[in-house]
C-alpha cells in the first residue's frame, strides 16, 4: 500500500511537469488551441491512472452545497498529507481573491508588469474579450431566470416591507430638499441682501446638484454596492444640510447647498434600482409605485415644517450684528432629519443579493438570500420552512484591476485606483447604455424623460409664481396715493403701507420705531425731520429733498434714494445687513406653504390608481394615457384668473401627472440589466433635473407677460412625451434582467 501510494503520487507530478512543459514550448506556435490539447492530456493522464488503482484508492466526492471548496483537507490529522496536498503545485492553488473573480498578480491574467508572459497574456485577454461578453451575457439570463423562481420561494413579506420604509426615508428626504430651497428664500433673501441674480441661482443650485449626484452616483451605485453608494450620498446631503443652517454668507450658503444637493442626487436612482432587486415579477410594479408616496411625504413634511417654524421669528438668536440665527435657519436644520434616520435604518439592511450575484460573490448573495426567505417566512408563521437553495449562478467576471505593485506610494495607489474606477464606471457603465442593444431604448428614454420634467417641474414652479403675481396685482389695486399733502410737527410711530406720496412737504416731523413696507414718497421735501429705528421693505424715495435732516439706526440705505438731494443730512449707526421682514408674514406664510401642501398632497389619489393599476394595465399604458390627460389639463390653465382657480388647477395637474412617473420610474428600472440599471437611471435623472432647471427658467419669464406660451409649452412636450412612451418595450410581466 506504502509504495502505491508513491507511485500515484509522483505520477501525478510527473504528469502535471509533462503537460506544462509542452504546453509552454507548443504555445509559441498554436497558441489557444493547445490549451485545449494539454488540458485532455491531463485529464486522460488522471482518469487513467485513477481508473487502474480505483480499488485500493477511493476517490472521495464533494458534497452539494453552495460553498465552493467542499475538500475535507481540513479534517486530515495536524501535519499530515491528504490526497489533496500531496504533489500539490503553487500554480493551482485558489486564492481568495480568485475566489471572487479577481486574478493573481502574479499569474499573468491582466498583468501590466511587462515581458513575455504579460504580452501573450494581453493579446490571449484581447482574443477572449468577444467571448466573455458572450459568456457573462448567457450568465445573466441564465441568473435573471433563476434569481426570480429564488424570489418566489422567498416570498413577499416582512423583509420587503421593513425596506420598502428605509428606502422610503431616503426617497423623503429627496423630496424635502426640492422645496428647502423654495421656502427659506423669502427670508434668506433678505437675510442675506440678495438682489434678484443671486435668488435664481439660490433657486436653481440644488437642480444642479442633483444633476450631478445622479449622474455621479448612479454609476458608483453599480461598480460598488447599490447600499455603499446610497449611504456616501445620504452622508453628503445630512453634512452639508447642517452645515448650511448655520454658515452667515451668500456664497458658503450656495455651496453648502450645492453639496447638499449633489448628495440627495443619488436617492432616487439608487432607491428604485436597490428595491426592486428584492421584489418578484408580479409584486415590482405596484411596490415601486408605493414606495414613490415617500416623494410626496417628503414635500408634505417640508411644507408642515415650514409652516410652523419659520413665521415664528422668536425662535432665533444673534451674536452682535455679524451672526444671526433666525428661524428659517432651524427649519433648514430640521429638513435634515428624514435623511439622517434613512443613514441610520440603512446601517442595518443588507445589500443587494443581486448585485452580489453579478459580480461572482456567490456566498454573500446566497446569506442575504436565505435571511429574506427566513425572515418572511417566521412572520408568516413558518419558521420550519427550509430555504432549499444550494447553488445560484453567477456572472462570469472580467480581469479589471491594477496591479500597482508593493512599492508605489499611497497616495499614488489611490490616484491610480481612482483613474481605474473611473475608466471602468466610464466604459462599462455610462458607454454602455448605448451599445447597439440599448442605443434606441436609451434615447427613447431620454426623450421621454426630458420632455415630462420640462412641463412638470415649468409649470409646478410656474403656478406658485402665478398666484404672487395674481396677489401683486391684488395688493396694488389698494394702493393708496396722496398728493402735495403738508404736514408739520407730526410724530409717526405707527406702521406705514402700500401708499404713494407725491410733490408733500414734511416739516419738522418724526418717524421713530416705524415699519414701512411698499411706500414710495415722489418728488417730495422733508425739512427738519427726524428718522429714529426704522424698518423699510419695498420702501424707496425718489426725487426728493432731505434738508437738516436726522438718520439714526435704519436700514435706509443708499439704494432706497433715487434721484435725491441731501442737504446737511446725516446718517449714524446704520443697521447692518438686511433685516427680515416681520409684516403681513402670517398671510405670506399661508399663501407659500399652504399652496405647496395641497399641490403635493393632491397627488395621493394618482399614486393610490397607479400603484393598484400597475400590474394590471401595464407601464406603458399607465405612462402614456397619464401624460395625454395632463396635456389637456394644461388648457385648463387659460381659466385660471384667481388664486383658488390657480391653486385647483396646480392640485388637478399635480394628480394626474404622478401616474405617469411613477410608470416611468418603474419601466426605466426594468429596461436595464442590473449591471447597467442604476447608471442608466442616474444618467436619466441628471438629464431630468437639466430639463427642469430649462423649464423653470423659460416658464419664470414669462409671468405676467402671457399664459399662451408656457401652455404651449407644456402641453406640447408633455404630447411628444406621451406619443414616444407608446414606443418603448413593455416590461410587465417580465423576470428582472
Amino acid at each position: 500500500m506504502e509504495d502505491g501510494y508513491q507511485n500515484r503520487t509522483a505520477f501525478i507530478k510527473g504528469a502535471k511537469d509533462i503537460a506544462k512543459e509542452v504546453k509552454r514550448q507548443a504555445s509559441k506556435k498554436v497558441g489557444r488551441s493547445v490549451d485545449r490539447v494539454t488540458d485532455e492530456y491531463s485529464k486522460r493522464s488522471y482518469s487513467r491512472f485513477e481508473e487502474d488503482d480505483d480499488d485500493d484508492y477511493p476517490v472521495q466526492g464533494s458534497q452539494d452545497g453552495y460553498y465552493r471548496e467542499d475538500s475535507q483537507a481540513a479534517n486530515d490529522d495536524e501535519g499530515g498529507h491528504s490526497d489533496s496536498t500531496e504533489g500539490h503545485d503553487e500554480d493551482d492553488e485558489i486564492y481568495e481573491g480568485e475566489y471572487q473573480g479577481i486574478p493573481r498578480a502574479d499569474s499573468g491574467k491582466g498583468s501590466l508588469a511587462g515581458g513575455p508572459g504579460s504580452v501573450r497574456a494581453g493579446a490571449q485577454q484581447f482574443k477572449d474579450v468577444g467571448v466573455s461578453e458572450a459568456e457573462r451575457r448567457k450568465d445573466q439570463e441564465e441568473l435573471a431566470q433563476q434569481y426570480e423562481t429564488i424570489l418566489q420561494e422567498c416570498g413577499h413579506g416582512k423583509f420587503q416591507w421593513t425596506l420598502y420604509f428605509v428606502l422610503g426615508l431616503a426617497l423623503m428626504a429627496d423630496g424635502v430638499e426640492i422645496f428647502v430651497v423654495g421656502f427659506v428664500l423669502p427670508s434668506a433673501e433678505k437675510d442675506m441682501c440678495l438682489s434678484e441674480p443671486n435668488k435664481s441661482m439660490l433657486g436653481l443650485i440644488v437642480y444642479f446638484g442633483m444633476m450631478v449626484g445622479a449622474f455621479l452616483w448612479g454609476a458608483l451605485a453599480d461598480r460598488i454596492g447599490r447600499r455603499q453608494s446610497l449611504l456616501i450620498s445620504l452622508s453628503i446631503n445630512s453634512v452639508f444640510s447642517f452645515f448650511s443652517s448655520f454658515v452667515q454668507g451668500y456664497s458658503t450658503f450656495l455651496f453648502c447647498r450645492l453639496l447638499s444637493g449633489v448628495g440627495i442626487g443619488g436617492s432616487i436612482p439608487i432607491v428604485f434600482s436597490y428595491y426592486s432587486e428584492f421584489l418578484a415579477q408580479e409584486k415590482r410594479g405596484e411596490h415601486l409605485s408605493w414606495l414613490c408616496m415617500f416623494w410626496m411625504i417628503g414635500g408634505i413634511y417640508a411644507s408642515a415644517m415650514a409652516w410652523a417654524i419659520i413665521p415664528h421669528y422668536g425662535w432665533s438668536f444673534q451674536m452682535g450684528s455679524a451672526y444671526q440665527f433666525h428661524s428659517w435657519r432651524v427649519f433648514v436644520l430640521v429638513c435634515a432629519f428624514p435623511c439622517v434616520a434613512a443613514i441610520s435604518a440603512l446601517s442595518a439592511m443588507p445589500e443587494s443579493p443581486r448585485f452580489y450575484l453579478e459580480n461572482g460573490k456567490h456566498d454573500e448573495g446566497w446569506m442575504i438570500l436565505k435571511q429574506v426567505h427566513d425572515t418572511n417566512m417566521r412572520a408568516k408563521g413558518h419558521p420550519e420552512k427550509v430555504f432549499s437553495v444550494t447553488t445560484i449562478k453567477t456572472v462570469k467576471q472580467m480581469d479589471e484591476l491594477v496591479d500597482t505593485g508593493t512599492d508605489t506610494p499611497v497616495w499614488q495607489r489611490y490616484r491610480l485606483k481612482i483613474m481605474s474606477l473611473s475608466q471602468q464606471v466610464s466604459e462599462n457603465n455610462i458607454l454602455a447604455t448605448f451599445n447597439p442593444e440599448y442605443k434606441r431604448t436609451t434615447f427613447m428614454l431620454m426623450a421621454v424623460w426630458f420632455t415630462m420634467s420640462f412641463s412638470y417641474y415649468g409649470l409646478t414652479v410656474w403656478f406658485p409664481d402665478m398666484i404672487k403675481y395674481i396677489q401683486k396685482q391684488e395688493y396694488e389695486s389698494r394702493t393708496k396715493t396722496f398728493t402735495k399733502e403738508r404736514v408739520e410737527h407730526v410724530t409717526f410711530n405707527f406702521t406705514l403701507e402700500n401708499q404713494v406720496h407725491r410733490q408733500g412737504h414734511y416739516f419738522n416731523d418724526k418717524f421713530l420705531n416705524l415699519k414701512m413696507k411698499s411706500m414710495v414718497f415722489e418728488d417730495s421735501t422733508f425739512e427738519e425731520c427726524y428718522f429714529e429705528d426704522i424698518t423699510s421693505t419695498h420702501t424707496l424715495f425718489r426725487n426728493c429733498t432731505f434738508i437738516a435732516s436726522l438718520f439714526y439706526n435704519t436700514d435706509l440705505f443708499k439704494y432706497r434714494f433715487v434721484d435725491c438731494k441731501l442737504v446737511n443730512s446725516t446718517f449714524l449707526h446704520n443697521k447692518e445687513g438686511c433685516m427680515l421682514d416681520f409684516s403681513d408674514d402670517f398671510n405670506n406664510a399661508y399663501m407659500i406653504y399652504f399652496v405647496n401642501f395641497l399641490g403635493t398632497l393632491a397627488v395621493l389619489p394618482g399614486n393610490i390608481v397607479s400603484a393598484l393599476l400597475m400590474d394590471k394595465i401595464g407601464r406603458l399604458r399607465m405612462l402614456a394615457g397619464s401624460s395625454v390627460i395632463s396635456c389637456v389639463s394644461c388648457f385648463f390653465l387659460m381659466f385660471g384668473n384667481s388664486e383658488s382657480g390657480m391653486i385647483a388647477l396646480l392640485c388637478l395637474f399635480g394628480g394626474i401627472s404622478i401616474a405617469s412617473w411613477n410608470a416611468l420610474d418603474v419601466i426605466t428600472v426594468e429596461l436595464y440589466p442590473s449591471d447597467k440599471r442604476c447608471t442608466a437611471f442616474g444618467f436619466l435623472n441628471a438629464l431630468c433635473k437639466l430639463a427642469a432647471v430649462l423649464g423653470i427658467s423659460i416658464f419664470q419669464s414669462f409671468v405676467g407677460i402671457t399664459k399662451a406660451v408656457p401652455i404651449i409649452f407644456a402641453a406640447g412636450a408633455l404630447a411628444a412625451g406621451s406619443f414616444l412612451a407608446t414606443k418603448l418595450p413593455e416590461t410587465r410581466g417580465q423576470v428582472l434582467q
